[in-house]
């Protein structure tokens, strides 16, 4: 019994001995991190699958979304002006260049034709316009139609297997869904940022004729605009157009053009080869206390004609300087805004029912709005 007892504690010694020289060398060897002095034991995430993007990662959408966002470089001949070659003019001024303008800004590829969607204001008085891929390819693009009243441009290339975005439904869009910006910052290449809805319906703004923008925070800076805004499925929400910025930078307030909006010029260019809206000649205002003073009607909702021109489709249908215009249709008229929109709306040639009230007498009158004229400046002139 004595011998066995003496076995198995030299057993147990070596046994011992052999672990410790073990877990001081080659603690890998035992499945533990090392303990001794000068190591850091760390705990690592199991690894995620090849190809799996990691919880909450809106890859796929920038994946799916990314390769229809197109940069466009614009160029715009330099105009000389007549007195350059003047001694005098050149004492003040000096030598005046001819280097070519050079513009910057992003697009939207929609169709496998090769229409692409922009802000007007990317390519208005452009000379040459240059559309490159997110492949690198490149193309010189033609511009198919405008739409200054919405900042809207329509262009075309001609290449082949094109990149094209799915559209979504900004109607169904809700403040606080997560939403990416796509598109050529400052020209340092293709670049996704993302943020949230921030508001819907933004209007009087005083960018464009027609305003009805998703407002975010996702970031959008110069060379963004004509870009796209899409949901979390890589879907196309709307075209970046404009920021409120004191530095020039993004300060977290953008402006997208809704989808809706796009197709309905995009259709519009394509197929007719301009956008034809409705127009009835009259000059909106606000409702305010002092104009219902004024006009001696009383405060309430609804938009009053200050202003009715001559023999317009207004003028013929009866109304004056003073109505308030209160639906158009079934449709509640609260503001300049909505006025416009609804108005535009109508086809022209097709009479509508419009509700007035004329020193607070109700009155029904049956408009048949004409086409509204092409605008050579932004106005606010119905």
């Amino acid at each position: 019994m004595k011998r066995l007892w003496l076995l198995f504690s030299q057993t147990a010694t070596v046994l011992l001995a052999a672990y410790f020289v073990v877990a001081t060398l080659k603690p890998q060897w035992l499945g533990h991190a090392p303990s001794v002095a000068g190591t850091v034991a760390l705990i690592e995430a199991p690894a995620t699958p090849a190809g799996e993007p990691p919880v909450g990662s809106l890859r796929l959408a920038a994946q799916k979304a990314s390769s229809a966002v197109v940069s466009i470089n614009t160029s715009k001949a330099a105009r000389k002006n007549p007195n350059s070659e003047d001694p005098w003019f050149k004492f003040f001024f000096g030598d005046q260049s001819n280097e070519p303008q050079a513009g910057l800004g992003s697009g939207v590829i929609v169709s496998p034709n090769g229409y692409i969607l922009t802000n007007n204001h990317v390519v208005d008085g452009a000379d040459e316009i240059e559309v490159v891929l997110n492949d690198s390819r490149s193309a010189r693009a033609k511009v198919i139609g405008t739409d200054p009243d919405t900042d809207l441009a329509i262009l075309k290339i001609e290449l082949d297997k094109l990149p094209v975005i799915v559209l979504g439904n900004s109607d169904a869009a809700q403040v606080g869904d997560r939403v990416l910006a796509i598109g050529n910052p400052f020209g340092v290449g293709q670049t996704v940022t993302s943020g949230i809805v921030s508001a819907l319906g933004r209007n009087q703004l005083g960018i464009n004729t027609f305003e009805n923008f998703i407002q975010t925070d996702a970031a959008i800076n110069p060379g963004n605009s004509g870009g796209a805004l899409v949901d979390t499925n890589g879907h196309l929400l709307g075209i970046n157009t404009a920021i409120y910025s004191r530095s020039g930078g993004n300060m977290g307030i953008g402006f997208a053009i809704p989808v809706s909006t796009a197709k309905q010029v995009l259709e519009g260019i394509v197929k007719d080869g301009q956008i034809t809206r409705g127009w009835i000649g009259v000059e909106p205002n606000d409702l305010s206390p002092e104009l219902a003073e004024t006009f001696d009607v009383k405060p309430h909702q609804g938009v009053i004609i200050t202003g009715v021109l001559q023999n317009g489709p207004a003028a013929q249908a009866g109304i004056r300087p003073g109505d308030v215009i209160v639906k158009i249709g079934n449709q509640p008229v609260a503001d300049v805004t909505q006025l416009l929109s609804q108005v535009a709306a109508l086809k022209p040639g097709v009479a509508a029912h419009f509700a007035i009230e004329r020193k607070n007498q109700a009155l029904e009158l049956d408009v048949t709005p004409g086409v509204r004229p092409r605008p050579r400046a932004v106005n606010r002139q119905e």
